[in-house]
């Protein structure tokens, strides 16, 4: 069939979604047919698949830009004593509602956008200027059952689809009558935000017969509406217990047979309306010149502030309104410091502090805000400015040389002028009468034949493109491992970005551990008086007393604090202040980035000891773990600690100091949980270190006998959750069957018979709203879940993830776990619980990105809770957490030739000190299409398009995502075909920046979380989904796209030296039989386990030296661990995989595959170019997408 001229297309959105799904963690999107929902508890209603679709309460609207300035008073309404989070938004949006989610569309709409990537039809985030948003409404055609954004794919005549038509373009934003399904509960926007429409961005809608289906469509679409949310969660009355009788129990660890029962507290929900955004920082302290103190993050610069809070736990106050913004706004109550004048006011609450701006306030010598390109309605300050502070994640070498100042002695950073950076079809006129020859055409713009060029995989791992900018800008640059974008040349336009078809979003990984870290002590944060952005790099010095932000381009003034270096211990050079040469640094804040007294480091261990977990043995390895690691726990004099374990009972551990031996209490009621000594469960592991040493020997044993099946985890969590609300902390779940007494009970839901159906796959999302509400509660108590999932069979994974996916915890599964039967499992979760009890934490935390104006935020993913369009609230941050961030261009950036990010993370050490990690990054900006291509980071492009297509397969289908995934691949280089004039079209090219693309695509494909037509169980595809949400980049790669060697002939030549220790460096090996020898070893890198695959013919010498075996035959079946063998072979085989290993925070199992091996059906199901039964090989995928590019 021939091109399809007309193409149905879709007002955007982010698509279609079944009314019975939950949106998944870190889901920010749109809410269908229901703009307010008036009480949670009609959004969790007891049954999981109401007739209408529940909002989740994650998802929260945005506040008003552009409509009033909010006043003192009202600002002061944050700060309510009622426990709750949520934030609520009482003004009309522009453009539409900010944080709604999923579209139900009719009959002609069956399919939806792909991730609300391309197109929103809202702006889920303010500029950080104050500038009012734009709608940016973009094109949704049909694509094969998918809709994907801008997807030019023919459709048959004859298609099932339908006839595929064009559609008429609709009036601007606002001028759309109110539909019947938003007429009670929106608001439409006012006319004056109407004209804030771009010219040329489109808003577009599937044209039908009838007007009646326009009608249809248009209700079911937010254009021209916005949304009030009320999104409170009380949970007030949790520490009211009733007296507890017939419940203690001395010394004898044997459960006491008789139940006690009390009332317990009641969790009741409601919803209030938080007002809008105000915020006038404080004025800064003055800075005093640090000592060398004992802090182990790295280097110190300025004056150390002891923040050391009292110890006296407090109940969490910090659960306003807009407690979210209350956090950041502690991060802004030190940064306002920097900018403030001596007559600014001070405010009493965070808010103000963190909301940002100075509505009426401004310094003498400051100059305007720039006046934006389209009207203001109003002098609104823009919304949110909350500085999450991100972890050690970027190997800061030591500072750089300033750059040659554009005014003597001063830092130009970054400046506010265009600055070209010339395409490849400009370079020629560039260099005055000199032809430029093809090969000085940039490397990522060499166009690669995919279908004859078979060798593309480089022979090491693919490093993330340098960003296009100048030497000095380059060095001061963020490095990827913390921080990366999809694209390193940032679009002008919106229209330029959906030319190339490809994402545009970030990648974070913000609390990565760092060998070296900037730590600024100084008392005085700067921060602009506007947007609240950290000063950094890439910032210009006017003179020595004003410097322009390179986010929203204010002038502002430089405090007098910040003229002295501490560094250099010189006056009058503030561009070589440390915060202006590293682009990650880590702020000591003061106790007004406090909205309580740093709390201690609280641990509470909830553990299954049913039969099931008794018969499984992990009870052993983790009270071990724990008797080893004790001393490690992050914390200080006042961490503490406690244990609840549960079968059909909830048993408490009264290890209050002073006891001979720990104390059982057991709660048999668990319809009516309550705590029976709350002021005991919880001890100073220090003062009742030899009680909670004596409880951890005897529990192994002390269910030994047990009969119990049943598993209540429920009650337990509730339980655990009272305990923890008073401090907030980290809650530790061990479960080992699907629960089956009690609240948030499961049923099995998984039909073997249907692991390798190549339909539908059901049951991706949970069966209960129970574990999201409970998390909901966690999160706004500061209190983190993290599941450990030791099981045999299946435990509705979907349903029990939603515990840690909603209150920023992680995950950890072990399929078939059985510490005798499955060793390599046990010796896995001994090894990922010493790295999980020893490596850093931060409590307390948000996390916020801002971005240069003209750019905006509108979906993220990972686990959070989402407070506001740009705030992410995080009960707990460590180190291995990742994050994914869309984004799209609101506004033409024809007047920067760079852009900025930077994201903040606001936290709580474990030492009780509040801290804020900031990354910069610096990217340039392009005009044409050949530049975005270049500066494709294709890895990056992989990573989010993985997260997008979970969201995809929970709220759509499974396989609409796997087709979206194939359109992006398809779209991408058609795009490029199309633009390449000199290309043949009978071929399939990419550019050299996109050659893997489709090779990553496939083999996300057949990862577990999208594959189709094999068996795969249930549990096992919904953990590969978390794991993508969650996984750094560089680890998410690895799962994706295994790294293959040959490790039988490894040699000196190709070494690195590591500590003393000479590391080989095989080359990478394609993930095909064809590089299998039967002579040969290869050691294949999955991310979280390691094959060692051994030929039939391999050589007796290396099977003797490496394995310890004399020949193949002996080799044992389940071989986890390689022996120390004194020889050369060895040494160079264990120094690799020991590199390998500590390049990654959880340590991977290894198996020892041999022919007759049952794990080998693994091993080559990661041979991803190979062809399966129900996958094309990589050259049929080839020629498929060749097939669809060039019709």
């Amino acid at each position: 069939s021939g091109p399809v001229q007309n193409r149905m297309r879709f007002s955007s959105g982010y698509g279609s979604h079944p009314p019975n799904y939950s949106a998944a963690s870190g889901h920010y999107c749109q809410v269908p047919n229901k703009a307010v929902a008036s009480h949670l508890d009609s959004q969790y209603k007891a049954s999981y698949y109401p007739t209408y679709y529940s909002a989740p309460a994650q998802n929260v609207m945005a506040p008003s830009v552009g409509t009033s300035v909010v006043n003192t008073q009202e600002s002061q309404q944050f700060y309510s004593k009622t426990s709750h989070t949520g934030v609520s938004a009482e003004e009309p949006l522009q453009g539409a509602i900010s944080s709604a989610s999923y579209l139900h569309t009719s009959a002609q709409q069956s399919y939806s956008a792909f991730g609300n990537h391309y197109s929103t039809s809202v702006s889920s985030s303010v500029a950080s200027q104050g500038f009012p948003l734009n709608s940016d409404r973009y094109t949704m055609p049909v694509v094969f059952s998918a809709v994907y954004p801008n997807v030019s794919y023919p459709v048959a005549a004859g298609s099932v689809y339908g006839q595929a038509f064009t559609s008429q373009s609709l009036p601007a934003v606002g001028h759309f009558k109110e539909t019947n399904a938003f007429s009670s509960q929106s608001t439409s926007v006012p006319h004056s935000l109407q004209q804030h429409v771009p010219v040329g961005y489109n808003s577009m809608i599937s044209t039908v017969s009838s007007a009646q289906s326009v009608q249809d469509n248009l209700s079911r679409n937010l254009t021209a509406s916005a949304a009030k949310v009320k999104n409170q969660i009380n949970t007030g009355g949790l520490d009211s217990l009733q007296p507890v009788h017939s419940v203690n129990q001395s010394v004898p660890f044997t459960k006491s047979g008789a139940g006690t029962s009390a009332s317990s507290a009641v969790i009741s929900s409601g919803r209030t309306p938080a007002p809008s955004l105000s915020s006038q920082p404080r004025s800064s302290p003055s800075v005093t010149q640090s000592p060398a103190s004992d802090l182990q993050e790295g280097m110190q610069y300025g004056g150390y502030v002891n923040n050391q809070a009292s110890s006296a736990p407090a109940p969490l106050s910090s659960s306003s309104d807009d407690e979210e913004e209350d956090e950041e706004d502690e991060e802004a109550a030190i940064d306002s410091s920097s900018a403030t004048s001596s007559a600014s006011p001070v405010l009493n609450n965070y808010d103000a502090l963190e909301g940002g701006g100075y509505p009426e306030t401004r310094s003498v010598t400051s100059s305007p805000v720039p006046t934006p390109s389209v009207p203001q309605t109003s002098k609104t300050k823009s919304f949110g400015y909350g500085y999450p502070t991100l972890q050690p994640g970027y190997q800061n070498a030591a500072p750089t040389a300033p750059m040659q100042p554009s005014n003597p002695g001063h830092h130009p950073g970054f400046q506010n002028y265009p600055q070209q950076y010339p395409g490849v079809n400009q370079l020629s006129s560039s260099f005055g009468g000199l032809s430029l020859q093809h090969s000085q055409q940039p490397e990522s713009l060499r166009p690669v034949n995919l279908t004859q060029d078979r060798n593309i995989l480089p022979v090491s791992s693919v490093p993330a493109p340098v960003p296009n900018l100048n030497s000095d800008l380059r060095k001061l640059n963020c490095s990827p491992d913390s921080f990366r974008c999809t694209l390193t040349n940032i679009p002008q336009t919106q229209a330029l970005l959906s030319k190339a078809k490809l994402p545009l979003g970030l990648l974070l990984h913000p609390f990565r551990d760092l060998t070296q870290l900037p730590v600024i002590t100084s008392s005085t944060i700067v921060r602009c008086r506007s947007c609240r952005t950290y000063i950094n790099p890439f910032v210009s010095f006017i003179d020595q007393r004003r410097w322009k932000c390179n986010l929203c381009y204010r002038v502002n003034d430089v405090p007098e604090e910040f003229m002295y270096n501490p560094l250099t211990r010189s006056y009058g050079e503030p561009h070589k202040r440390p915060e202006v040469q590293n682009s990650t640094v880590e702020f000591i804040a003061s106790s007004d980035y406090m909205l309580r007294p740093p709390q201690p480091a609280v641990y509470l261990f909830v553990l299954d000891v049913s039969h099931n977990a008794v018969e499984a043995g992990y009870l052993t390895i983790v009270c071990q773990s724990l008797l080893e690691n004790l001393e490690k726990l992050p914390g200080d004099s006042r961490t503490r600690i406690g244990f609840i374990t549960f079968d059909s009972t909830v048993q408490f551990y009264n290890l209050q100091e002073g006891l001979s031996q720990p104390q059982m209490l057991i709660v048999s009621d668990i319809d009516d949980i309550f705590l029976p000594t709350p002021d005991s469960l919880l001890v100073n592991l220090h003062e009742s270190k030899e009680l909670i040493k004596d409880l951890l020997n005897a529990l192994p044993n002390m269910f030994t006998n047990t009969r119990e099946t049943h598993s209540a985890l429920g009650p337990a969590l509730q339980a655990a959750f009272k305990l923890m609300s008073p401090t907030g902390g980290r809650i530790s779940v061990f479960q080992t069957q699907l629960p089956s007494l009690g609240a948030g009970l499961l049923h099995s839901r998984e039909d073997p018979n249907q692991r390798s159906s190549t339909k539908v796959v059901q049951h991706l999302g949970p069966a209960t709203d129970f574990y999201k509400k409970l998390a909901l509660d966690c999160s706004g108590q500061q209190t983190a879940v993290d599941l450990f999932l030791l099981s045999s069979q299946y435990s509705d994974l979907a349903s029990l993830a939603c515990m840690s996916k909603y209150s920023a915890g992680c995950i950890y599964y072990y399929p078939s776990f059985h510490c005798s039967h499955n060793p390599a499992q046990a010796e896995k979760l001994q090894k990922d619980l010493k790295r999980y009890l020893t490596r850093k934490i931060g409590f307390e935390a948000v996390m916020r990105i801002r971005c240069t104006k003209g750019l905006s935020i509108h979906t993220f993913h990972g686990n959070f809770f989402v407070r506001s369009t740009d705030l992410l609230s995080l009960a707990n941050v460590n180190p291995d957490a990742g994050f994914a961030v869309q984004m799209s261009i609101e506004e033409s950036l024809t007047d920067t030739s760079l852009v900025c990010f930077q994201t903040a993370l606001l936290y709580t050490s474990s030492k009780g000190e509040r801290r804020i990690r900031v990354h910069t990054l610096c990217l340039p900006v392009v005009n044409s299409l050949a530049d975005v291509y270049a500066g494709a980071d294709v890895q990056a492009v992989v990573c989010l398009l993985a997260n997008m297509a979970v969201d995809r397969s929970v709220s759509s289908s499974l396989s609409d995502a796997r087709d979206a995934l194939v359109n992006a691949v398809v779209d991408s280089l058609a795009a490029y075909m199309s633009t390449a004039s000199n290309l043949q079209q009978s071929m399939l090219m990419a550019p050299n920046s996109l050659k893997l693309f489709p090779l990553y695509i496939l083999a996300l494909l057949k990862q577990k979380a999208f594959r189709t037509g094999m068996s795969t169980r249930l549990d096992d595809r919904v953990y590969a989904m978390c794991q993508m949400k969650s996984q750094p980049l560089v680890h998410l790669m690895k799962m994706i796209h295994p790294n293959l060697y040959r490790i039988d002939k490894l040699i000196d030549e190709s070494t690195i030296h590591v500590n003393d220790r000479v590391v080989p460096q095989p080359p990478l090996q394609k993930l095909s039989a064809e590089k299998l020898t039967r002579e040969g070893a290869f050691l294949m890198d999955c991310g979280s386990i390691f094959y060692i695959w051994i030929g039939k013919n391999c050589d007796n010498n290396f099977i003797k030296d490496v394995l310890g075996y004399p020949n193949y035959a002996s080799i044992p079946q389940k071989m986890t661990q390689l022996p120390e063998v004194d020889a050369v072979s060895s040494e160079r085989t264990r120094s690799f995989i020991s590199w390998l290993r500590d390049s990654r925070p959880l340590s991977p199992v290894l198996q020892v595959i041999k022919d007759e091996n049952p794990a080998k059906t693994d091993f080559f199901q990661h041979l991803i170019e190979d062809r399966t039964e129900a996958a094309f090989s990589y050259y049929e995928f080839l020629l498929n997408i060749q097939q669809q590019v060039c019709k």
